[in-house]
């Protein structure tokens, strides 16, 4: 890869129940709306160009309109959404009222779930099902977002003069409203090499993930596309390299028994394959001290002991958080989605110690 000469775009990370470890009920925050816009505004003005608003107990759709409605169209807020809960259709629709809302600036984080968990919404496919579905659905959702009225029938959509109904309701984006997934399994990389924007993908070693992102690249490239790549990390980034290791061991410390147990447990038959590449690097291996399942200088995976969803953590002073985020970016990566606990306290300290460093500026 050629080495990136333009900084990359950062966003940060919103969700209601947050706080200093908030995956154990005392270490959350109260869910406050105000205190939510106050971060989303934090986030724009620190030089984030967004935020990832991911699945949660709280839907993210009310959340989205209300930071929108606080913040300017500096901030864009990429809405983790699951296909086929609503028609797609209706998501377009939607989305076009966002955008006309709130000045263009949606965009979707494509999130296929788990079999397990979409058996609650009725929705009942399996693994390499899924992908056939969403690919299916945001062909269509693209194509609705971009103003098109057509007929459509396929395996799961059988749809007649879709988009009729808000033909008035123009496009804001072009060419429609950009789609941003990660997916580690042959079929969701297929789908992402022929439908997304913005290829996601979690930390893992430089070398696992560049073998990653050359197969990604191939796949796109055979369907005549390119495509963007964003990585999620989550930062312990302190003063010095022993300060943040001891950060990541309170981590750990603070985990109830029955955390530990509740998330390993679950995911125990978690059909994902990012899921399990990422159960690969630890083993379900509950450490005394955190270090002990580093896997990379500074790249710590214990997040997923505790955490649903990426669990991969670049644990460091801010030279050697910089020093990975620009390994990162030598493999292409061009975009981050970044977080740290508290959300806002974090959001702070990384604006002003890693993405000047990253050439980023306010």
């Amino acid at each position: 890869m050629t080495p990136p000469t333009q900084a990359p775009e950062v966003l940060w990370y919103i969700i209601p129940r947050e706080g200093a470890y908030p995956w154990e009920p005392e270490g959350r925050r109260p869910v406050d709306l105000g205190y939510l816009q106050q971060l989303a505004g934090t986030v724009e003005r620190l030089g984030y160009t967004g935020a990832l608003l991911a699945t949660d107990l709280y839907d993210v759709w009310p959340l989205g309109s209300a930071l929108a409605a606080s913040t300017s169209t500096r901030f864009k807020p990429l809405l983790a959404v699951h296909p086929g809960l609503i028609s797609p259709t209706l998501l377009a629709k939607t989305a076009l009222t966002f955008d006309n809302l709130f000045g263009g600036r949606l965009r979707f984080n494509v999130v296929n779930g788990s079999t397990a968990s979409l058996r609650e919404y009725g929705l009942h496919v399996e693994h390499d099902e899924r992908y056939e579905l969403s690919a299916e659905y945001w062909s269509i959702v693209k194509r609705l977002t971009a103003g098109e009225v057509f007929d459509h029938k396929g395996r799961f959509y059988d749809l007649r003069n879709a988009g009729a109904s808000f033909r008035d309701l123009r496009p804001v984006q072009a060419p429609h409203v950009p789609l941003w997934f990660g997916g580690s399994s042959a079929p969701g990389i297929e789908m992402a090499a022929e439908h997304v924007d913005v290829y996601l993908t979690w930390g893992e070693p430089p070398h696992l993930l560049k073998e990653k992102l050359d197969h990604v690249r191939a796949r796109a490239a055979a369907h005549g596309r390119t495509l963007r790549i964003g990585l999620r990390l989550h930062l312990v980034v302190r003063d010095t390299e022993d300060e943040a290791w001891a950060a990541a061991d309170r981590l750990l410390d603070v985990t109830s028994e029955a955390t530990y147990a509740r998330q390993l447990g679950e995911r125990a038959g978690e059909d994902g394959v990012g899921w399990q590449r990422q159960f690969r690097q630890h083993g379900g291996r509950v450490p005394a001290r955190a270090r002990e399942l580093e896997t990379h200088p500074n790249l710590w995976p214990g997040m997923s002991l505790f955490r649903p969803g990426p669990g991969t953590a670049v644990v460091g002073s801010t030279a050697q958080v910089v020093e990975r985020l620009q390994e990162f970016r030598d493999l292409g990566v061009d975009t981050f989605i970044l977080s740290g606990n508290p959300l806002l306290e974090e959001a702070y300290r990384v604006a002003e110690t890693v993405l000047p460093a990253l050439g980023v500026t306010r």
